[in-house]
């Protein structure tokens, strides 16, 4: 037999030697089970990612808490002007009614601004569900009643008509454009919200003018004749960022006022952290005439 041949078994002796005494030279790696416990709880505390590379999401407070206050005018608002009612005049001015220019009004005893909008622009938490009460929404010799009206997204809002003629009312930026009958209602469910409020026309008679507010959260209130408003229920313990808002505000209806406490921007915004149970009182809230374009 050739020598070759001869050679062969002891190279493959060897080669099974050589593999049989490989675990014994090289160690397979073994899990650290407390050193994993620990990156685990450090990932767990640390803030999580957006997806897109956004900034870490902010932890979240706890608790409500409510927010008050009231815009007064400073100086004289003078009379409002009349509107030009030439149509159905029979039901719009009976009775030698005029009808006026709501853009401003101010109570003349307390110099409280009324329709003043102030709303949440986002929130982390929500107390309370979208509410099961109807918001009404009419309107009477040819004027519409609420001057502002605010409801929260999916709340059912009756649109009304109380004159013995038709209206047509039409929310800006919405599907709801729609001839209301004499003495009918129709409902209607803001399916999105606005970012400010949106104008509401009557086509068939054109001086008739309001706005809507449309929040998810329903953190929005509108000034009462007194200038007074309230939002309740606000999660407590992180940053809140409020609008202010009104139709004269000369930049798309935002608010801008001189209060370096708040922090108030040019975009009609300012910024508070409550704390929990707190109620904060912002107090009296004097808006000048330049910041309601006059």
């Amino acid at each position: 037999m050739p020598q070759s041949f001869r050679l062969a078994p002891l190279v493959v002796t060897a080669l099974v030697a050589a593999q049989g005494c490989a675990p014994e030279r090289v160690a397979a790696p073994s899990a650290d089970s407390a050193a994993a416990a620990t990156i685990r709880a450090g990932l767990l505390t640390a803030a999580t990612p957006v997806a897109g590379g956004a900034e870490p999401v902010a932890p979240t407070g706890t608790g409500w808490a409510g927010l008050t206050g009231r815009f007064t005018f400073a100086g004289a608002a003078g009379d409002p002007k009349p509107l030009v009612v030439d149509k159905d005049t029979e039901v719009c001015t009976a009775g030698g009614r005029k009808l006026y220019d709501r853009s401003l009004l101010v109570d003349p005893a307390t110099k409280g601004v009324a329709n003043v909008v102030v709303f949440a622009r986002k929130t982390s938490r929500v107390k309370n569900p979208v509410p099961e009460a109807t918001v009404l929404f009419d309107q009477k010799n040819c004027e519409f009643l609420t001057p502002v009206v605010a409801a929260r997204v999916g709340q059912v809002i009756e649109v009304k008509n109380s004159d013995p003629v038709g209206h047509n009312t039409n929310i800006a930026n919405t599907s709801f454009n729609q001839l209301i009958a004499a003495s009918a209602s129709t409902p209607y469910k803001a399916d999105t919200e606005t970012a400010v409020p949106t104008v509401v026309t009557c086509n068939v008679h054109p001086w008739m003018k309001a706005y809507a507010v449309f929040r998810k959260d329903g953190y929005v209130a509108v000034s009462a004749a007194d200038g007074s408003f309230t939002i309740a229920d606000l999660p407590a313990g992180e940053p809140i960022e409020f609008q202010v808002w009104h139709e004269r505000g000369p930049s798309n209806g935002a608010v801008s006022l001189a209060k370096p406490d708040l922090k108030w921007t040019p975009k009609g915004r300012f910024t508070l952290t409550l704390e929990a149970d707190e109620v904060r009182d912002l107090g009296t809230l004097e808006i000048p005439a330049a910041a309601l374009g006059g």
